[in-house]
């Protein structure tokens, strides 16, 4: 057996092994680095690219408690490893996550409402701040909260068959935290449309509106997917998390402040060895 399947199979033994449900177990991997095991998701390593897969298929990858715990620690643990180049999220095949868990919401009062999108946000904000791109592949549906993930995500691309919605007002309550994202990519009246009729909207809609990046024909969103992520890692990744930043705090500030902003993360881009290497294979293929 190679060592990735060893590393698997490590994984499974001791994810049967724990002794209580909901709680993240970790263990060391074959190369000495601390790794999670987790309940309600898959952490694959594929190279310079993090996979995090929602693993709650019977529940449509509902988002509770515990899913929330979950990737955020996974999210923590790739982002210690600077060999990362990207993150993908995905679902299973009929949905990235079609919004919070009803059954757990219903039993929230005030107090452990709060804490509960607390949570969901803490969620969202720690993969919009993650230092490398995250691509959120989208198969099925993709609801509430779980389109509040994909926004947080840098990069969005939908099956030709997914449906996007806020449905959050039908089962009394508004849409909050991330939401906030919505008007800067589809504006503020079709943000209107989606949060107060809870109406959804298909994939090519959700393409035409700037929802998602891309739609992939029948059957193409792993290729499509793979497309975008070789894009990604073709980039110098001290330059493309340098731009990430950038992206980020060019939302909050001002057009004079960003400009100038700018002018320092260009300069540090030279102190590492991207440009003069990258520089130079371009030169040279010119030959």
């Amino acid at each position: 057996a190679d060592v990735h399947d060893l590393r698997r199979r490590a994984a499974l033994l001791l994810l049967d092994a724990q002794p209580t449900s909901g709680h993240i177990a970790r263990c060391f991997d074959l190369r000495g680095r601390i790794m999670s095991v987790y309940e309600h998701i898959i952490v694959e390593g594929k190279g310079a690219v993090g996979v995090i897969t929602l693993n709650r298929p019977k529940m449509l990858n509902a988002l509770s408690f515990g899913v929330f715990r979950e990737i955020a620690a996974a999210v923590d643990d790739l982002e210690a490893d600077d060999a990362i180049g990207c993150i993908v999220i995905t679902g299973s095949e009929k949905a990235f996550a079609a919004g919070a868990d009803i059954k757990e919401m219903a039993t929230l009062d005030q107090a452990s409402a709060e804490a509960f999108i607390t949570r969901l946000a803490e969620l969202c904000d720690a993969v919009r701040t993650f230092p490398a791109p995250v691509i959120a592949r989208l198969p099925g549906w993709c609801l509430g909260g779980g389109l509040e993930v994909a926004a947080a995500c840098d990069l969005r691309v939908a099956a030709h068959d997914a449906k996007f919605g806020m449905p959050e007002v039908r089962v009394g309550i508004p849409s909050v935290i991330h939401a906030a994202l919505l008007p800067r990519l589809i504006g503020w009246g079709r943000t209107r449309w989606l949060l107060l009729t809870a109406e959804t909207v298909d994939a090519p809609t959700a393409l035409a509106w700037g929802l998602v990046d891309a739609v992939a024909l029948a059957g193409e969103l792993d290729a499509a997917v793979e497309k975008a992520v070789a894009s990604l890692l073709a980039c110098g990744p001290h330059a493309l998390r340098a731009q990430k930043a950038l992206l980020r705090q060019w939302e909050d500030l001002p057009l004079k402040d960003a400009i100038e902003l700018s002018v320092g993360t260009f300069g540090r881009a030279f102190l590492t060895d991207e440009p003069k290497r990258l520089m130079q294979g371009f030169i040279d293929r010119k030959r």
